[in-house]
C-alpha cells in the first residue's frame, strides 16, 4: 500500500511480532501541542493502554482573537514541544531508548502547526533510529474509540465531528475506514464557534453553549433542521449501500442554521440587546436542532448499512447533550453507542499513537520523505480508491 508518506512494509519475526510495543504520538494540527505514550497490551479485546498523554491547549492565547491564528499557533507549537514531549515521556517512565516507532499528524490542519510536529517527529526518529508513521488527524479520531473501548462490534458507523470536520465513516474491519458522508459547508465544531461568537460567548464556542444552554429552553426559539431531499441524487458510495442499494442522503449542512441565528439576533437588535434567558434559549434550542441533525443522519446511515455499532469522536463529541442523547438513542434503537472519554475526544496525542499502531499492526511505516499535508486524503489509512 502507498500512500502520500510514502510506505514501507515492515518485516518483523516471530519474537518481534509478539514484543510489546511502546510508540510515541505527536499531535500539531491545530492548537493544542500534545504527546502521548501508548503500548500494546497483548489483549486482544483491549490492544492498547495510555501510559502517558499531555496536552499543551492555546485556547487562552486565541480567545482573545476569537479564533484560532495560524501563525501565531505555530510559533506555540514550537515553544511548548520540547517540553510536551519530555512530560510525556517522564510520566510514562519511558526512555527514548524503550520506544518501539514514532506517529506524528501529517494532515489535515494548519500547515505550519503541521510541520512542527513532523519535523520534530522526524528528527527524533532519524535520531534514535525508529521507525515513523504518518498519521492521518481523522484516522486517530476514529481510533481513540478503540483506544478507550477496544474491539467494539463491526461493522461501525463513526461520527467524527469538530471544529473542522463533520463526516461519516464505515468500519467494517479494524484499520479501514470507508466515507458514508460529510458537510457540504460548515462543520458542526465551527457552526458552535460562530453562533457562540454572534450570541456575545466568546471563544472556545462549542463549550461556552454547553454551559449557557443547560439554563435555556430549548424550544424556546423557532430554528430550521437542516434537511436534504432526493436521496438518489445524492446517494452514499457503492461499497457502504445497503442491501436494498437505496441509501440516504448521509450529508450534513449547518450554514443555513448559523445563518438563521445571526437573523434572529439581529432581529433582536443584536447581541448587547439580549437576555442572559434569550441567549440561554438560543443556545440550548441552537444545541437540541445540531444534536438531532447528527444524530438523525448517523442512525439512519447505521440502520441502513446494518451496522453492530456506533461511534462518536472529535471535539464536539465532548458536548454533554450529544453524548447523553446518543446513548439514550442507542438503548431505544438497539445499537450500541461507543464514545470515548474527554480527554481523548479533544485532539490529543494517544489517538495519534493508536492510529499508528493500527498502521504498524498491518507492517507498515513512513519513510523520512513525508512531508505536511494540510489538506491530507485519507486514501492510505484504507479508503477507497479517490475518497477524501
Amino acid at each position: 500500500m502507498t500512500d502520500v508518506a510514502g510506505t514501507i512494509r515492515v518485516e518483523r519475526d516471530r519474537s518481534d511480532a509478539d514484543k510489546r510495543m511502546n510508540v510515541l504520538g505527536i499531535e500539531t494540527s491545530c492548537d493544542e501541542t500534545a504527546a502521548a505514550v501508548v503500548s500494546t497490551t497483548g489483549v486482544a479485546s483491549r490492544p492498547w493502554i495510555v501510559r502517558a498523554n499531555v496536552i499543551a491547549s492555546q485556547a487562552g492565547i486565541h480567545r482573545e482573537w476569537g479564533g484560532v491564528v495560524p501563525e501565531i499557533a505555530s510559533r506555540q507549537h514550537v515553544r511548548d514541544i520540547c517540553g510536551v514531549v519530555d512530560r510525556a515521556l517522564g510520566d510514562a517512565g519511558t526512555h527514548w531508548r524503550d520506544l518501539d516507532a514514532l506517529a506524528v499528524t501529517q494532515g489535515p490542519g494548519l500547515v505550519g502547526a503541521l510541520l512542527v510536529g513532523v519535523s520534530f517527529a522526524k528528527a527524533a526518529a532519524a535520531a534514535v533510529g525508529r521507525p515513523i508513521v504518518a498519521v492521518h488527524h481523522l484516522a486517530g479520531h476514529i481510533e481513540s474509540i478503540f483506544l478507550e473501548h477496544g474491539a467494539i462490534p463491526l461493522p461501525a458507523v463513526v461520527l467524527v465531528v469538530s471544529g473542522g470536520h463533520t463526516s461519516l465513516y464505515v468500519v467494517p474491519e479494524p484499520g479501514v475506514y470507508r466515507l458514508a458522508g460529510r458537510t457540504r459547508d460548515d462543520a458542526a465544531g465551527e457552526a458552535f464557534d460562530k453562533v457562540a461568537r454572534v450570541i456575545g460567548l466568546g471563544y472556545p464556542g462549542g463549550p461556552a453553549i454547553d454551559r449557557v444552554a443547560r439554563d435555556g429552553n430549548d424550544g424556546a426559539v423557532d430554528l430550521p433542521r437542516p434537511r436534504f431531499t432526493h436521496a438518489d441524487r445524492h446517494p452514499l458510495p457503492v461499497d457502504v449501500r445497503g442491501s436494498d442499494g437505496a441509501p440516504p442522503v448521509a450529508d450534513f449542512s449547518f450554514s443555513g442554521l448559523k445563518s438563521a441565528v445571526v437573523r434572529l439576533v439581529q432581529q433582536r437588535g443584536g447581541a448587547e440587546a439580549l437576555t442572559r434567558t434569550a441567549v440561554a434559549d438560543i443556545a440550548a434550542t441552537f444545541q437540541r436542532v445540531v444534536v438531532e441533525t447528527l444524530l438523525d443522519r448517523t442512525f439512519e446511515v447505521a440502520h441502513t448499512l446494518g451496522a453492530r455499532s456506533i461511534g462518536i469522536a472529535g471535539g464536539v463529541s465532548a458536548n454533554s447533550r450529544l453524548r447523553h442523547d446518543a446513548t439514550a438513542r442507542g438503548q431505544r434503537e438497539g445499537v450500541p453507542v461507543f464514545v470515548p472519554p474527554l480527554a481523548l475526544s479533544t485532539d490529543n496525542a494517544a489517538m495519534i499513537a493508536a492510529a499508528g499502531l493500527r498502521r504498524l499492526e498491518r507492517g507498515e511505516s513512513s519513510g523520512l520523505g513525508f512531508n505536511a499535508h494540510a489538506s491530507l486524503p485519507i486514501a492510505g489509512e484504507g479508503w477507497p480508491s479517490g475518497a477524501r
